[in-house]
């Protein structure tokens, strides 16, 4: 048993690296602005993904889902510019937010929890792709 969880360790650390340097490549290619765009839609994507989860009563994709849904968005309260004032103090509270409700939602199976997150990425990137014209 012990032989086999060292197999997974290292096939996550091997899965973990490649990721890395993935997003790094990309990372290097695009902007700030279209890089928050990428961060709202993978929120989305990941929500999608959990929701189908939970819907198959699959508890371990449920929660590999949920977390990297926020692992985003804690990754976008960590970039937030607190000089540009109030609109970051309320993004770092609506971020914060949007975790307490995946939390909640990965402990009770709640799709409408990761539904009411996924409707505020789904405003959040609308009027981010109008504000930025990164979608153009």
């Amino acid at each position: 048993m012990k032989e086999k969880m060292n197999k997974v360790k290292e096939s996550a650390m091997y899965s973990n690296a490649a990721y890395n340097i993935y997003t790094q490549n990309n990372i290097n290619v695009e902007s700030p602005e279209k890089l928050v765009e990428m961060m709202y839609e993978g929120v989305l994507r990941f929500n999608a993904q959990a929701k189908k989860a939970i819907k198959e009563n699959n508890y371990g994709k449920k929660v590999y889902w949920i977390n990297r849904s926020i692992a985003v968005i804690v990754e976008l309260i960590s970039i937030l510019d607190k000089s540009h004032g109030d609109i970051a103090l309320y993004l770092e509270g609506l971020y914060n937010y949007q975790v307490q409700l995946l939390s909640y939602a990965n402990i009770e199976d709640d799709i409408k929890k990761v539904d009411e997150v996924s409707n505020v990425f789904k405003g959040l990137l609308d009027a981010w792709k109008e504000t930025t014209n990164v979608a153009q």
